[in-house]
């Protein structure tokens, strides 16, 4: 006669480590997913930028057309590099300005803050309240007052007091992780505001500065609506000059694609060359 043992339940500790694979596995699925759907996009506009006119507006698409450069042909055929030399100069320029001044106005609203700090950052952060669109009547005015119309300098100082409120509360937060003992030994060594932040804070916020200074140039980078309006021929950007390759004749999908791939590589290859700074200093701004 066999006797069999019963076998005893399992803990909470086995069931959790029972479900923790499958859990998992789904949530590794969703990523994918989210990330195909990302992507396909952008994959779509590559392969469409290869493709002839005719071919990127059949209906339905032709996944194995023949490859084509006509699209590339006319976009540099059609003279890109003053548009795209005005847009990386606001957007370097404009962003230098905003390290300039927002990495000491947020080291004296964290490190050494002031009176009713919180009333300023929320001063900040309200100028990102009014839409864009109804403070542009008052700038184009302004502009066409002081002659500043068609000027890349307007547009600098445009993106500079753009970004300038964000790149505020980033570094803000940044600096908050500076630990204050090395502060005081600078102090107790005789450096000044300037040698501290030059020398001390900086280097230690590093990541933080470069995670500010790509999100500012995205967004002056990518900016349409202002330089839609206040340039015209001798200050016109590169989302300006992509817009003109939209027609009503049509038949214009493999020059827009082209054009936007190449419009946007300076992003990517500033993304592509800061990913480890940007992850860095995110995290490090997230986390207290």
């Amino acid at each position: 006669m066999t006797t069999t043992l019963a076998r005893p339940a399992a803990t909470d500790l086995e069931i959790r480590h029972a479900k923790q694979p499958r859990s998992g596995v789904l949530l590794t699925g969703a990523a994918w997913i989210i990330a195909v759907l990302f992507v396909l996009p952008v994959l779509w506009m590559i392969l469409t930028s290869f493709h002839t006119e005719q071919d990127a507006a059949a209906n339905p698409p032709k996944l194995a057309a023949p490859l084509s450069l006509e699209g590339y042909r006319s976009f540099f055929d059609s003279g890109p590099w003053p548009p795209l030399a005005n847009s990386l100069t606001a957007s370097v320029v404009s962003t230098l300005l905003v390290l300039l001044l927002a990495l000491p106005a947020a080291y004296a609203l964290s490190i050494k803050p002031v009176k009713k700090w919180s009333d300023v950052m929320f001063f900040f952060l309200s100028t990102k309240f009014l839409p864009v669109v109804a403070g542009l009547l008052p700038v184009y005015l302004f502009a066409q007052k002081v002659n500043l119309l068609d000027n890349i300098w307007l547009l600098i100082i445009l993106y500079t007091s753009m970004n300038l409120p964000i790149a505020v509360w980033m570094l803000r937060s940044f600096l908050s992780e500076v630990p204050t003992e090395m502060l005081e030994a600078a102090q107790v060594d005789g450096a000044g505001l300037v040698r501290t932040l030059r020398e001390i804070v900086a280097p230690v916020v590093a990541p933080g500065i470069a995670a500010a200074a790509l999100i500012c140039f995205i967004f002056s980078w990518n900016e349409l609506l202002f330089a839609r309006v206040l340039t015209g021929t001798r200050a016109e950007t590169a989302p300006v000059f992509l817009t003109g390759f939209v027609t009503s004749q049509g038949l214009f999908l493999a020059k827009v694609c082209a054009a936007s791939l190449v419009v946007s590589l300076p992003v990517l290859a500033a993304g592509f060359a800061a990913q480890d700074k940007l992850v860095q200093g995110l995290s490090m701004g997230a986390v207290r």
